[in-house]
């Protein structure tokens, strides 16, 4: 049918594929001998907008029978009115349609560009906590599958086929720094040519752990020198003290002076060894930990010494010289350790990634019980962390492992844990984020093999085609998505999932 603008006919736009609702034809020569059911398909709301009745009210006139609300935008997704939610509920009963949610785009990590800290990881869980609440919303009854991006900011670590990985990022668990190490070759005699990932973090924690000693032990000499007066400099203090109103000569002053710098040297060195131990206290396994239990126990007894004589005289000069052994002997003995400051960001992402989704899924169970919402967790695109089929698929089984870890501890038999893990956390894979791999080199065998991997965990599936370029979100056809392949390797409960078309990028662009 065509429509007339501007003095001239539009017709057919995009006629896409073949038919998959037509049961003889299926997907034509392009999709062949894949048929689905009407209610199977379902269309996205556009997240640009809180007015969630009227973009419902346009995708139920359109006849869908699946919809999923799409609220992407935080900042969006707060201006939703709950009332709006609850009517959007009472439409989808009224109409027999079925209802899911795409939650707002967080780094469940809880990282930052600035780096880490437990208070953000905490306050993004408590955001997608609220999110599957609301969403709760739509499908008081059911099940409704909410969807969460495995990661949200953070670069995966997917080499280019046939390359190399170019560099990893490496983070400080206790400061929350991240820093990026080049993988580069090496050129320098005697050294490895080819770069090694785990070499390298070894080689980071090495010099940072050789530099902080260091820098500990300068500090340390420094004040060893300017308090090796002080027997002196008492006496004469106390000589000047008991001459009446007699001031203290030059040399007394400088003495004094001397002991002073001496006595900040020392503090600053105590309190940065006590930092120092904390950290190796904290990084070390194994015999080395062992190693530093012992030398815990001989600090407590001259700290405890320290504390008696501080009470009698603060600037004793029998505590100066026990933190000064504390420190020097700590050195020597934290010379023999090797503790692991930093470690993979991608590693320590992937710990603090589960622990979110698994907190969110369980506490959605002890509020809603049988009607919890589903934590469906969806593939970013290609490039991103936990973007691949093998890395969701360690997520979701991480994630379903934490929630049966927390659920026993909150009195869940272990049986009913693990149930509850496979119903309400799942995979929603995004065919058209995957195809993104062929920027890298990957080809349509390659993006398959991804689908496959991720098949068995699959509980939702979004539509969409690109050229493997951009995330153009174009309608199914128009690009170069394997759909048809990769539809059949996501198996019976790939094809019992609700496939959500997401193709509102494109759409703009004709509207």
């Amino acid at each position: 049918m065509a429509e007339k603008k501007g003095g001239y006919s539009i017709s057919d736009i995009y006629q896409g594929s073949y038919s998959s609702l037509d049961p003889n034809k299926g997907y034509g020569n392009i999709f062949s001998g894949y048929g689905v059911t009407a209610d199977s398909i379902g269309m996205s709301t556009d997240a640009r907008t809180a007015n969630v009745v009227q973009e419902a009210s346009k995708n139920l006139s359109a006849g869908a029978k699946t919809m999923e609300l799409t609220q992407v935008f935080p900042e969006v997704f707060e201006s939703v009115p709950r009332d709006q939610l609850k009517e959007v509920y009472r439409l989808s009963k009224l109409t027999g349609v079925d209802i899911t949610f795409h939650a707002p785009v967080l780094e469940p990590s809880g990282l930052t560009q600035h780096g880490f800290s437990e208070s953000n990881r905490e306050a993004v869980e408590r955001q997608m906590q609220m999110a599957a609440e609301r969403a709760h919303d739509l499908s008081p009854k059911g099940n409704i599958p909410v969807t969460f991006h495995s990661s949200a900011i953070l670069p995966g670590e997917i080499k280019a086929k046939g390359g190399e990985i170019q560099k990893i990022l490496i983070i400080d668990p206790e400061s929350g720094s991240i820093k990026e190490i080049p993988l580069k070759e090496r050129i320098f005699p005697g050294e490895e040519k080819k770069p090694d990932v785990q070499k390298e973090i070894e080689r980071q924690n090495n010099e940072e752990w050789s530099s902080r000693l260091s820098h500990l032990t300068y500090n340390t000499g420094r004040a060893g020198e300017h308090i090796s007066e002080f027997r002196h400099f008492k006496k004469q203090l106390a000589e000047a003290e008991e001459k009446a109103g007699k001031p203290l000569v030059e040399e007394e002053k400088q003495l004094k002076n001397i002991f002073s710098m001496g006595t900040v040297f020392l503090n600053d060195s105590y309190r940065d060894f006590r930092e120092i131990y904390s950290v190796a206290a904290k990084s070390t396994i194994g015999q080395e930990k062992t190693q530093l239990k012992k030398l815990g126990e001989q600090i407590t007894q001259r700290v405890e010494r320290i504390k008696e004589l501080e009470k009698q005289d603060p600037e004793s000069y029998e505590g100066m010289r026990l933190k000064k052994e504390i420190v020097e002997d700590g050195i020597e003995a934290l010379r023999k350790i090797h503790p692991q400051i930093f470690q993979s960001l991608n590693d320590f992402a992937k710990k603090r990634t589960t622990e979110t989704f698994a907190n969110v899924a369980l506490n959605s169970y002890k509020k809603y019980g049988n009607t919890s919402p589903i934590i469906s967790i969806e593939n970013p695109p290609a490039g991103g962390a936990f973007s691949t089929g093998k890395e969701l698929k360690e997520i979701v089984e991480m994630s379903r492992k934490k929630f049966v870890e927390q659920a026993k501890k909150e009195g869940i038999g272990e049986s009913e844990a693990r149930r509850q893990a496979e119903k309400l956390i799942g995979a929603t894979w995004d065919v058209g984020h995957i195809n993104m791999l062929r920027k890298l080199g990957y080809g349509e065998k390659d993006i398959i093999k991804e689908t496959e991997a991720i098949a068995p965990l699959v509980k939702h599936v979004h539509l969409s085609d690109n050229f493997g370029f951009e995330h153009t979100e174009l309608p199914m056809g128009m690009g170069n998505v394997p759909l048809n392949e990769m539809l059949k390797k996501l198996g019976e409960k790939g094809f019992d999932a609700k496939k959500i078309i997401e193709a509102g990028a494109w759409w703009q662009h004709f509207r």
